[in-house]
């Protein structure tokens, strides 16, 4: 049983190693930036868990901030995803505008928490 679910993992990365090798580059950068984005909100979490949360306001603007950004990115990814026929007459450049804003106002919004 244990031998199956091992070969059965090993093809399912294999599947997915291989379907991603088709996606397009832009695609790739993007879910690069959330990686990196979700990377900096977790090591924000474990520097708070050792030293301590003493202006909390400001590590909640951190994790809130990366956070945001990440989800911001994803909605990015699947506006631009020529593959989603939801969007298909949404050109990228307005999916890359509305980006901009709404990045531009979670970063107003988590500066102005701050305080």
């Amino acid at each position: 049983m244990g031998r199956t679910t091992s070969k059965d993992a090993q093809a399912l990365i294999h599947s997915l190693r291989s379907a991603y090798a088709a996606t397009p580059t832009s695609l790739k950068i993007i879910d690069l930036y959330v990686g990196f984005a979700v990377l900096a909100a977790i090591i924000q979490v474990v520097y708070m868990a050792i030293v301590g949360s003493f202006p909390f306001n400001s590590f909640l603007s951190g994790v809130l901030s990366c956070i945001g950004t990440a989800v911001l990115a994803v909605c990015l990814r699947i506006q631009v995803n020529k593959e989603n026929k939801e969007f298909k007459d949404l050109p990228p450049e307005r999916a890359f505008a509305d980006f901009v804003l709404c990045n531009l106002v979670l970063h107003l919004v988590i500066m102005n928490f701050l305080g």
